[in-house]
C-alpha cells in the first residue's frame, strides 16, 4: 500500500529528469497493490502533469486498486485536468469496477471546531496530542 497527495505524485512524475526516471517513479505507484490518493481537486494540474495522472491510472488499471478522496464532482474533472476529453477517457477508467462512496454533510473537522468554541478559560488545560496522560481532566 501507498498513500500520497495527488500534487506530491504529480510533481514526482512531472520533476523525473530524463525517460529512464520517469519509468522508474512509475514503477513506484504502479507496484503497490493499493494505492491512495488524497486531495484529488485542490489544485489544477498542468498539461503534463495530467497526461502523467493518466498515464499512470492507465497502468494500473485492472492490475491494482486505486482509492482517490476528493472534494471535486465528477463533472468539474475536467477543469482540473484542463482536458475533458483527458478527463472522461480517466474517469472511464477509474469508474469501470470502481464502488464510489459519497459522503455529504459538513467536514468533521469544522464538527469538532464548533465543540472546541466553548470558552476555554474555564476548561482544564488538556494535554498536547502524543503527549503522556496525566489521567487528570
Amino acid at each position: 500500500m501507498l498513500f500520497t497527495t495527488l500534487t506530491e505524485l504529480a510533481q514526482a512524475l512531472e520533476s523525473a529528469s530524463h525517460p529512464g526516471l520517469m519509468r522508474q517513479r512509475l514503477r513506484r505507484y504502479i507496484a503497490p497493490s493499493l494505492l491512495v490518493i488524497d486531495e484529488v481537486g485542490y489544485t489544477t494540474l498542468s498539461q503534463e502533469q495530467a497526461h502523467y495522472f493518466f498515464e499512470l491510472v492507465t497502468a494500473r488499471y485492472e492490475h491494482g486498486s486505486i482509492i482517490l478522496t476528493s472534494n471535486t464532482s465528477f463533472a468539474q474533472w475536467g477543469k482540473l485536468l484542463g482536458d475533458e476529453v483527458l478527463a472522461t477517457a480517466l474517469l472511464d477508467r477509474l469508474l469501470h469496477h470502481a464502488e464510489v462512496i459519497a459522503i455529504n454533510g459538513r467536514s468533521y473537522r469544522m464538527k469538532e471546531r464548533q465543540v472546541d468554541r466553548v470558552d476555554l478559560s474555564t476548561q482544564p488545560a488538556r494535554a498536547p496530542i502524543g503527549a503522556p496522560s496525566t489521567g487528570v481532566r
